[in-house]
């Protein structure tokens, strides 16, 4: 980790909400055991932890309705399970249902999940508390209490810093492209395997997509950056835009690098590209740092004249190696993004955001949006739904691991096997069997930190310090690293629980064998109940990857036609190839974890990732020409300004490139209908338009370009013909 890594995790939103959800689940009990109320504080820091979970970055409002509907939830829940313990029977019906029930939220969407999570967390740490009926009802009003105190300390600080959020999700997603560009150097260094590279490469694409729909979240759900009277809100909007713009030019950045490597590899001219490109990415990461805290200011450096130096050194090799037109292609688009970098340096510096909002509706069309209404639930009723099986799977393990543990010894800390099968138990099988061995490792490893502290370190005063310290690890790293998490959260419950009289050596001992219960049954479940591999869902994915690359194919034939390709048009069918691409790399990265005898084709989705990597590559170039201003000069970064096709558009329609294109959409279009067995959607152009049969000569470059989007268009065909994608009937998963 360098000293830019660190300062991101400083400033971050998961070490400010860390602060945060600490000091609010901290308050409590400190007042509590200051007053020898200590169950009452308890009781008030569960009601906020609760509230916690679902306080993820976004816009305030959503925010706020989810932070009250989780307390209104967690008050009920906590009545009707302290009510439900007097009979267990009963008890069992209501985590078997509420399981179920609450689990069916992901089909809502991620917030609407987390309130699920909430409320079936409420349950498990309430269903071991021994009250009669009027301390349920006050543990209720308690629980209550609590959740809305977190609320007022939420809203409070996005009152006060109301632009922070937005800040740490543009600079965390500026840190992602930036790490991205430096995994782009790897591939001009002779060492590296280009296999390796295109891995890590398509791996981090993963995580782009993952910060860039974050900081959309943020932006472009509220109308408080849009409308902000400082222009603040704005600016982070105009730089987010660049940011992506920028984003597209790294992936564009596609060049032969088997041949270049072979001719160039000694020439040192390689070494120097890669260099750069580090150079560039240092720059852009010290302007994310900038944005996401005020207080890190670094002037730009001035990189011309290394661009000069490099211009030279790939002069002076002349002929010796063939052509050199690799390299100044390389040159040419380090320029670009150095320019692109420029832009946005100086827009920070010296904004320029007139226009920006006259159409700000359109940012709309960027962010998704799930409807809360019965007919959604209803129709995930049904065993082809994920979200069915999954809710099913965690009914059954919930309702499996409290009736286990009513015949143990240890039957009265059912909470914590409960509590374990909650948090591992995930859709995907190889989710959840990561979150077991995370769990397993962390718990194991927490225990032997805290069982360490407490008996080397006597002094209360001390052990409290570092129960502070370990709860702020739990929180920090409570969505950026599960593993440290719960290595940060078993001492701290261990010196919590000291505190409170109970001894630390069996609770340790307990917590291990209550972990060790409750991750068997969570991962029986992932593979034996309704098992949802990868396998047999990933060429539904893949699927929808070829849908964008029609997509974006169907808007680069328009342009090469000479109709005019709306602006916002083109940016929403980049992102639907970006995104689609991260959800590919994803299941692919779950289906190489699941058992492998569950794997098919995995060799060759690898290599249709790696083809749609170099196609999408190859296509954005060609749009990005398309959409440039004819002096070469950089579009406006502002979405809003009109840019027309210029510069890799032909004066007039050209038939061979337009031949070329329609032979594009043919070969993906029927890699598409192998998938699936049925037609493909038409493309977005007409079908039997006629175009001019002759005309100018065609700029070289350009048609060599356009034929080998071609070329690969037609090698994914043929790579697709090579597998068998149909689902194997003969064959029959666990539990099926």
């Amino acid at each position: 980790m360098n000293s830019r890594d660190l300062g991101y995790f400083l400033v971050s939103q998961n070490v400010s909400n860390g602060f945060r959800t600490t000091l609010s689940i901290l308050l409590p009990s400190l007042a509590g055991a200051q007053m020898n109320q200590l169950r009452t504080g308890l009781a008030l820091s569960l009601g906020a932890l609760v509230v916690s979970l679902v306080d993820a970055p976004g816009p305030v409002q959503h925010r706020r309705n989810a932070m009250l509907i989780t307390v209104a939830t967690a008050a009920l829940i906590t009545v009707l399970t302290g009510f439900a313990r007097f009979l267990p029977p009963v008890l069992a019906l209501e985590i078997g249902l509420f399981g179920f029930f609450f689990s069916m939220f992901v089909v809502y969407g991620t917030r609407a999940a987390s309130v699920g999570t909430a409320a079936l967390l409420t349950l498990i740490l309430t269903l071991d508390r021994p009250l009669d009926m009027a301390g349920v009802l006050r543990q209720s009003v308690l629980i209550a209490g609590g959740g809305f105190w977190y609320v007022t300390i939420a809203l409070l600080s996005a009152t006060l810093r109301p632009y922070q959020a937005a800040r740490q999700a543009l600079g965390q997603c500026i840190h992602s492209v930036a790490r991205a560009m430096s995994i782009k150097a790897d591939f001009y260094d002779v060492t590296k395997p280009l296999d390796e590279d295109y891995r890590h490469l398509v791996a981090q694409q993963v995580v782009v997509s993952e910060q860039q729909d974050a900081v959309r979240e943020v932006l472009f759900k509220s109308r408080q950056y849009m409308n902000s009277p400082d222009n603040t809100g704005r600016l982070l909007v105009l730089t987010f835009t660049d940011v992506v713009d920028l984003y597209d030019q790294i992936l564009a950045m596609y060049l032969d690098y088997n041949d270049m490597l072979e001719r160039f590899g000694q020439t040192g001219v390689l070494p120097q590209i890669a260099r750069l490109i580090r150079q560039l990415s240092v720059e852009l990461d010290y302007v994310g740092l900038a944005i996401q805290t005020p207080l890190v200011r670094r002037p730009p450096v001035d990189i011309s004249p290394t661009l000069v130096e490099l211009s030279q050194q790939i002069d002076a090799l002349g002929n010796r190696y063939g052509s050199t037109l690799v390299l100044k292609k390389a040159l040419v688009l380090l320029r670009s993004i150095a320019q692109r970098i420029t832009v946005i340096q100086r827009n920070l510096s010296e904004p320029h955001i007139d226009g920006l909002q006259r159409n700000a509706l359109e940012y709309d069309r960027f962010v998704s949006h799930h409807s809360i209404d019965w007919s959604t639930f209803r129709d995930n009723l049904t065993r082809q739904s994920s979200a069915f099986r999954h809710s099913v799977r965690v009914s059954v393990a919930l309702l499996a691991g409290y009736l286990t543990t009513l015949f143990l010894p240890a039957g009265s800390h059912s909470y914590w096997v409960l509590l374990t099968i909650l948090v591992i138990l995930k859709p995907a099988f190889s989710l959840t069997k990561q979150r077991n061995k995370q769990r397993m490792l962390g718990t194991l490893g927490g225990a032997v930190i805290g069982v360490l502290v407490l008996t080397l370190i006597p002094d209360k005063t001390a052990q409290f310090v570092l129960l502070v310290v370990f709860m702020l690890g739990t929180y920090c790293f409570m969505r950026l690293n599960y593993l440290i998490m719960v290595v940060c959260l078993t001492p701290f419950l261990l010196i919590a629980f000291n505190f409170m009289g109970i001894g630390y050596l069996d609770l340790a001992g307990a917590r291990a064998v209550d972990t060790l219960l409750g991750g068997l049954i969570a991962l029986s479940a992932g593979y034996w109940l309704f098992p949802s591999w990868e396998s047999r869902q990933i060429v539904g994915t893949m699927t929808v990857m070829l849908n964008a690359d029609i997509h974006y194919a169907s808007l680069l034939l328009n342009g090469l036609s000479g109709r005019v390709v709306p602006l916002i048009d083109y940016k929403l069918a980049r992102k639907e190839v970006y995104v689609a691409s991260a959800n590919l790399a994803a299941a692919f990265q779950r289906m190489t974890s699941e058992p492998q005898r569950q794997q098919r084709n995995a060799t060759l989705i690898y290599e249709f990732m790696v083809l749609n990597h170099i196609l999408q590559a190859n296509m954005a170039t060609l749009m990005s020409g398309i959409l440039t201003e004819r002096d070469g000069r950089l579009p406006h970064s502002a979405p809003t300004e009109p840019v027309g096709l210029r510069s890799a558009r032909p004066d007039r329609p050209r038939p061979d490139l337009i031949r070329l294109m329609n032979r594009t959409l043919a070969a993906l279009q029927a890699a598409q209908q192998q998938l699936t067995g049925s037609a493909p959607p038409a493309p977005s152009h007409l079908p039997g338009e006629t175009y001019p049969q002759s005309g100018p000569e065609i700029d070289t470059s350009l048609r060599e370009q356009v034929g080998f989007v071609q070329q690969i268009s037609q090698d994914i065909e043929k790579l697709i013909l090579r597998g068998n994608w149909q689902p194997e009937d003969t064959k029959k998963s666990p539990g099926d």
